[in-house]
């Protein structure tokens, strides 16, 4: 078992090298200079978009703009911004969440032309149903003659959008907030585990195979209200420890170009553990939210370029900082042995003390059960591409049963896992998309042209 964990770690480490860091981060800063910040310039229209203003509903797709947006955001506003954020700092010390910024500022370009061509390159599955995501990117923009990229792609996508991360995450935190304080866990903790597994597998089975329309209808509902209810805690937190803000801030700033942390100086070390935890949490040039977008109903790729834009924006500078800020702030990264959720935890009780963890846990829940939710659908997308439409449903089965897995399973392996099929995926999803980035500019302007000569909704 630790050989396993041991290469694991070792493929993780190997794919988040240099040349994938300038894939993503460089790759990010052409789209966004490429474009002359284009989809910045017009972040009042891609609220509007968002709000429904131009909404059809006889539009191609299965989706909604907001409920795309919401069941993107119930993946990405998860266990990656909870424990995502501890487990960065823990290992590159504060300076990794200016790193954090920097990906996802750069990601909000990234996403803005890779979900402009989930809509623009849409294809049909085995069944005649209008699909969307990097593998039909691939095959409908650059041709048949790089399939294998797109094989490639829904490969790796099986296994990196498996629900073990936010399995383990959940299972620890209601194991070691909830269970063994209060006396009920204190024997085995496989056993414990492996319960609290299987009653995730109940509850996820109950939504994931009701399809998109019942992800989405539940993630529309969910995800507002999590993430006001986290950064209402968080802001809590940075009242409490208001004093602590400025150097909070400051040792940030310093940190990230300095690197003095376990990672013994290393600033290069800092920005991919930056890079890596950025891509995590907003999987921005992942392509995993391309397929999510790729269902929203709307025949104008640009609409959802914009409003997939704003994912970053969301779920890393907002919710990502507020964490980081509550962890840096309280001091925990310092004087707490935990890692991951459990660090955050201590720095929830550490403001709100008796109480603070169990905040935290009524978080975590809604965060990773949305998590569960959304991240099935693009696992099926991924299997619907390789074995055919009709057998899709089977991968759901495959899905609740890693849930078991991760429950049990070392956070390291898990996360090394994730981590490795993310890179893997990372690499047709920015190809495609830097090769088809003048389809999206000529596409923009197009559209834009339109939408100034046209005084009502297009």
């Amino acid at each position: 078992m630790e050989a396993i964990e041991q290469f694991l770690v070792d493929f993780s480490n190997l794919a988040w090298g240099m040349p994938l860091l300038v894939l993503l981060m460089g790759g990010g800063f052409y789209f966004m200079i490429y474009s002359g910040f284009l989809p910045f310039r017009h972040l009042k229209h891609a609220i509007d978009v968002l709000r429904g203003k131009y909404d059809d509903p006889d539009d191609p797709g299965d989706i909604n703009h907001f409920e795309a947006l919401s069941s993107a955001l119930a993946a990405t506003v998860g266990m990656g911004n909870i424990s995502g954020v501890a487990v960065a700092i823990a290992m590159g010390g504060p300076g990794v969440l200016f790193w954090m910024w920097v990906s996802a500022f750069v990601g909000m370009a990234t996403k803005f032309f890779t979900c402009s061509l989930s809509v623009m390159y849409r294809g049909r599955d085995s069944n005649g149903h209008l699909e969307g995501g990097p593998m039909y990117v691939v095959v409908e923009g650059l041709g048949s003659k790089w399939k294998p990229l797109a094989v490639f792609f829904a490969v790796a996508g099986l296994f990196g959008t498996l629900p073990i991360f936010q399995a383990n995450q959940l299972t620890q935190v209601i194991r070691e907030v909830v269970l063994v304080p209060n006396g009920f866990s204190s024997g085995d903790a496989f056993y414990s585990n492996l319960g609290i597994g299987l009653t995730l597998v109940l509850i996820v089975s109950m939504v994931i195979f009701g399809g998109i329309q019942r992800i989405g209808n539940v993630a529309s509902k969910m995800v507002p209200g999590m993430v006001v209810l986290y950064m209402l805690a968080v802001f809590y937190i940075m009242a409490v420890n208001y004093t602590a803000i400025p150097d909070a801030f400051a040792l940030i700033l310093t940190d990230a170009f300095t690197a003095e942390s376990v990672l013994g100086g290393a600033v290069g070390a800092i920005i991919i553990a930056g890079a890596r935890r950025a891509a995590f949490s907003n999987e921005a040039g992942i392509g995993t939210a391309s397929m999510m977008h790729g269902a929203a109903k709307t025949d104008e790729p640009i609409r959802e370029g914009l409003v997939a834009m704003l994912g970053p924006l969301i779920d890393t500078i907002i919710v990502c900082t507020l964490t980081g800020l509550a962890i840096i702030m309280t001091g925990v990264w310092q004087s707490s042995d935990g890692n991951g959720v459990t660090m955050t935890a201590a720095a929830f009780n550490e403001a709100m003390p008796g109480f603070g963890s169990y905040v935290l846990v009524l978080c975590v829940l809604i965060f990773a059960f949305t998590s569960l939710f959304s991240y099935s659908y693009y696992g099926t997308k991924c299997f619907g591409f390789l074995f055919g439409a009709r057998y899709k449903h089977y991968y759901n089965y495959f899905y609740v049963a890693t849930i078991v897995f991760g429950a049990t399973a070392t956070m390291s392996a898990i996360i090394s896992l994730i981590d490795g099929m993310y890179a893997m995926m990372a690499i047709p999803t920015m190809v495609s998309a830097l090769l088809l980035s003048p389809k999206v500019m000529a596409a923009a302007r197009n559209y834009f042209r339109r939408m100034k000569n046209v005084k009502r909704p297009i």
